[in-house]
């Protein structure tokens, strides 16, 4: 039977650890848990007040074509929303928001739309990258029209520059920042642990987690020994394409990563890898 066989799992997921562990466990792993992102929130109520009054201008035009709104996270559209609703002006989001053809990288800002009762119009194709971001963007006429783009927690740029080379008009909105947690001594730690050989496994379920742990061990000096101690020991898990590039950026070629980019899929890849190297 596949199983993680009790070994410990380091586990940097900050907003759904608690899931994540619950996956680990059932799978006979042994969670460690150690969140490497702090999302911090950032002040855009001149900016969501500015979208939304052009929005409303370009609304009340009989020619104007509703405007594309890109949602890159399941946190970003429910920070629109309270954004707005701070601002006493909720109502004009939502009709944004029904107004626009939205478009979604992923489940998460489906869902988000879902529980606020609000229309989903294109949902990206998996594994949910930039580039199957673009293909469904191209599959719309944007011609005349605007495109909104809410970030995830740091500016995608290979997004922006290829609608600027379209010739595309957009506006940016990034509504919380990706930062490192400001007690960073438990990343620290699991440094270490790695470099000692004292972690089974290890699963990444963002990019910036991939950045954050080895920001943190290049503080230490210990950057290299960290990338040596994830080939040569510790399996390294990616939850999906773009996480993995970004490891192997840093020099880690991830041993697993699941056809669906799921928590789901991620944790049981890792069983099968587990099982299948042991009858190796």
């Amino acid at each position: 039977m596949e199983s993680l066989r009790g070994i410990r799992v380091a586990l940097l997921e900050a907003r759904m650890s608690g899931e994540l562990e619950s996956l680990v466990r059932r799978w006979g792993g042994e969670p460690y848990s150690v969140p490497a992102v702090h999302e911090e929130p950032r002040d855009v109520a001149r900016e969501i007040s500015a979208l939304l009054d052009d929005a409303a201008s370009h609304a009340s035009l009989a020619s104007s074509r509703a405007p594309v709104v890109v949602l890159s996270t399941g946190a970003g559209a429910l920070a629109l929303l309270q954004e707005a609703a701070k601002l006493g002006r909720l109502g004009e989001m939502r009709a944004l928001l029904t107004r626009a053809v939205t478009v979604c990288r992923g489940p998460k800002p489906v869902a988000a739309l879902k529980q606020a009762g609000l229309p989903v119009g294109v949902r990206v194709r998996e594994p949910h990258t930039t580039r199957e971001l673009l293909e469904a963007l191209g599959a719309l006429d944007l011609d005349g029209r605007e495109v909104i783009v809410v970030h995830y927690g740091e500016r995608n740029a290979p997004l922006t520059e290829a609608l600027a080379r379209a010739n595309v008009r957009a506006s940016e909105l990034l509504v919380y920042e990706w930062r490192l947690p400001a007690d960073r001594a438990p990343l620290r730690r699991l440094v270490e642990e790695l470099v000692e050989r004292r972690v089974g496994a290890i699963a990444f379920t963002s990019q910036v987690q991939a950045r954050h742990l080895f920001a943190v061990a290049r503080e230490k000096g210990l950057e290299r020994d960290l990338a040596d101690a994830m080939r040569r020991h510790a399996i390294v898990a990616a939850v999906g394409p773009t996480c993995a590039s970004a490891l192997a950026e840093l020099g880690v070629a991830p041993h697993v990563v699941p056809e669906h980019p799921k928590m789901g899929a991620m944790v049981a890849s890792l069983a099968r890898f587990l099982a299948a190297r042991s009858v190796a």
